[in-house]
């Protein structure tokens, strides 16, 4: 039969569905047939189903409502209906219905006979399309089948929370049968530590909110009390239309392998970018108190809220750890992002002691990090002062984890890292991460240790070959600098020397060997003592550079700068020979500055150019300044900007020679300085008419 409605509406989808009550689903007309098989009474639902008024159909033959074409030998259809309900007091079946406008439509039909007081009897017949029944009974039939084979947890609660209906799957996921659910509320079955904010939730949804869709909720179903689970819920509410039930309706799917598995890779990789971030972070220097401190930047706040690095206090490298001593540190780094007093605990000491059993001296016999409580124990095992042990108390962290920083075979110190009380406790995988964090820390301190120690030979070297007392004149005022280079640069070549001659002569002279380290402290050494025996030799300044030049041929010295001055206080005049250095400046009497720049050469080492002298005449009270490249140069500066600063502050209001030089190196070396520097001031006069020569 065609399923076209009457009037041309179009029909719905199989399992389309609508708000409202079933009778609004499936439309039902309701009429009356009298015994003569007319129809008595006429409902609005028949008016709708028909599309007959009342005053078109009342007291016409029931039989313009069916379709022709009964079977043959059997009465009209209007006819075997009224007698079926008659005969049998109640019948149901499906018949071919006729609307008004001529088309047909298979119709489902229920009847039975009412007989008043005393009156003849008459059918009553309610009546419906059939493919609207078939859509209800089709939409039912999912409904049941969803509901018993769904994986997918599914559940109705009333307004007040409490459960009407839930299917299998949702029992299973929470230990208890269905019919154990019904009638209780919510908090009956699931154990909450939310402050109660997913039932906020609920009845917000129930009170006509918006849908809530896949919200991740943590809970404990009293089913399964050892057992915490993440749900994936969502929840709408119901219709409440006229004859059903308010509330919510929800699903619910159990994603706690999945969440666990997410949370899982997510702290892996956290973990990963950390170490990535680290290895980028940590050791850009070769200062150890930088790197430690790399060490604790890189860790807050991604790891730990604080974090301490302490370095062994070893009596010598060969000295073994032994358990039942105390154990003294030295914290060179610190950090934390928690408020006061946790910054006083990290910062407020610098030299450490442990006692024997301490956790620093568990994790130092095992060789691996370890986490601890930070509780009454481990405060009396390991923190030897009570009002630091009150400090750790009150600072808020919950929690510690020790590492121990151990590079080529030797513990080089400890990494400490804290945790509040609002974070995780260290798990096994952080004390996994912070072992592998420290190795990788330790390996950068002990390389910025060792350089330290060659750093620190290096200059002990230089400033052993370096003159601990110029020569004295009267003629010839001096005051003189040395200051290396940062711990970050090495040590350089830089020297000064001042060498008395015969006939009350002084040699001023400055060096500077290219190169850092060691071996450039030992060549500058070899180059002032053979300056100071040529000098003994009373050499033209030009010949002397010419013999120190093959001596630093001959010596492997492939690039050296040299200035060489003879002061004669008996005429007043100076012979001067350069290698490559840097020109002298002199301070005259009336402030004007001169920079004597002709008598340039080419760098010790490289032979094969004659060096030349000149000779200049020094006014009483004139101020020499001789001085190496460092107090020049500097990155991203041209030479001679800083040549010219230079000279400003070497004409600025004369000055005692030491508050001079100090003045100078204040206003022109950068903190720290870049490379080494030597600066030189001699102030020269002549000598009295009757002890000249």
């Amino acid at each position: 039969m065609p399923s076209a409605r009457p009037g041309g509406e179009k029909a719905h989808g199989p399992f389309w569905s609508e708000p409202g009550t079933l009778l609004e689903h499936v439309p039902v007309a309701v009429f009356g047939i009298d015994d003569r098989d007319h129809v008595c009474y006429w409902g609005p639902g028949a008016r709708d189903l028909f599309g007959y008024d009342s005053t078109a159909v009342l007291a016409k033959p029931g039989a313009v409502l069916f379709a022709d074409g009964p079977p043959p030998g059997d009465s009209d259809a209007c006819a075997r209906l009224t007698e079926r309900g008659r005969t049998l007091g109640y019948w149901r079946g499906r018949l071919t219905a006729r609307h008004r406008d001529g088309t047909v439509f298979d119709c489902g039909f229920r009847v039975f006979s009412v007989t008043g007081a005393g009156g003849p009897s008459v059918v009553m017949v309610l009546a419906s399309r059939s493919d609207e029944l078939d859509r209800v009974k089709t939409n039912l039939a999912f409904l049941d089948a969803l509901f018993e084979t769904c994986p997918i947890g599914l559940v109705m609660l009333d307004p007040d929370l409490r459960y009407v209906h839930l299917n299998q799957a949702l029992a299973d996921m929470d230990g208890l049968p269905i019919e154990a659910h019904l009638g209780l509320h919510m908090d009956e079955v699931m154990i909450m530590s939310d402050g109660g904010e997913y039932q906020r939730m609920l009845r917000a949804v129930a009170l006509g909110g918006a849908p809530v869709v896949g919200a991740l909720v943590g809970m404990r179903p009293r089913g399964h009390p050892d057992r915490d689970q993440v749900r994936s819920v969502s929840f709408f509410a119901l219709s409440q239309a006229v004859g059903s039930r308010p509330g919510v309706g929800g699903l619910m799917v159990d994603v706690t392998d999945r969440e666990q598995a997410i949370l899982e890779a997510t702290a892996s990789r956290r973990r990963l970018a950390l170490l990535d971030g680290a290895s980028t972070r940590i050791g850009t220097t070769l200062d150890v108190n930088v790197t430690a401190q790399e060490l604790v930047d890189a860790s807050m706040p991604d790891f730990c809220d604080g974090g301490v690095v302490e370095v062994v206090e070893w009596m010598d490298e060969a000295e073994d750890f032994d358990p039942a001593r105390p154990l003294f540190t030295r914290r060179i780094a610190s950090g934390t992002i928690l408020p006061p007093p946790a910054t006083e605990l990290v910062s407020g000491v610098e030299t450490v002691r442990y006692p024997p059993g301490s956790v620093i001296h568990d994790m130092l016999r095992t060789g691996r990090a370890i986490s601890a409580v930070v509780n009454e124990e481990f405060l009396a095992r390991t923190v030897l002062i009570e009002s630091r042990a009150r400090l750790f108390a009150e600072s808020g962290l919950a929690c510690v984890l020790v590492a121990p920083l151990i590079a080529r075979g030797t513990v080089q110190g400890i990494a400490m890292f804290g945790r509040s009380a609002g974070r995780p406790a260290f798990t096994r995988d952080d004390v996994s991460l912070a072992s592998e964090l420290s190795s990788r820390a330790a390996i950068c301190l002990d390389n910025a240790r060792l350089y330290s120690r060659v750093q620190d030979i290096a200059l002990t070297l230089q400033r052993a070959l370096l003159p601990s007392a110029l020569a004295t004149s009267p003629y010839v005022e001096v005051a003189h600098r040395y200051v290396p280079g940062s711990r970050i640069t090495e040590v350089g070549g830089d020297w000064y020397d001042v060498i008395n001659l015969p006939d009350g002569r002084v040699v001023l002279v400055v060096g500077d060997v290219m190169g850092h380290g060691v071996s450039a402290a030992a060549a500058m050494g070899r180059l002032r003592i053979t300056t100071k025996a040529l000098a003994r030799h009373d050499s033209e300044p030009a010949e002397l550079l010419t013999e120190l030049d093959a001596c630093a041929q001959e010596a492997g010295i492939e690039l050296a700068t040299c200035l060489y001055i003879v002061y004669d206080p008996n005429s007043g005049r100076a012979r001067i020979a350069s290698a490559g250095h840097p020109p002298p400046l002199v301070l005259r009497p009336d402030g004007t500055v001169e920079t004597i720049d002709d008598v340039l050469g080419v760098p010790l080492g490289v032979g094969g150019c004659p060096f030349r002298t000149i000779e200049i005449e020094l006014p009483e009270n004139a101020i020499l300044a001789l001085y190496t490249d460092g107090l020049i140069e500097a990155r991203g500066q041209d030479i001679e900007a800083g040549l010219e600063a230079l000279r400003a502050e070497l004409g600025r209001a004369p000055a005692a020679l030491e508050a001079m030089a100090d003045r100078i190196l204040a206003s022109l070396l950068p903190t720290p300085p870049a490379d080494d520097t030597v600066l030189v001031l001699a102030r020269v006069r002549r000598a009295p008419r009757e002890r000249r020569h």
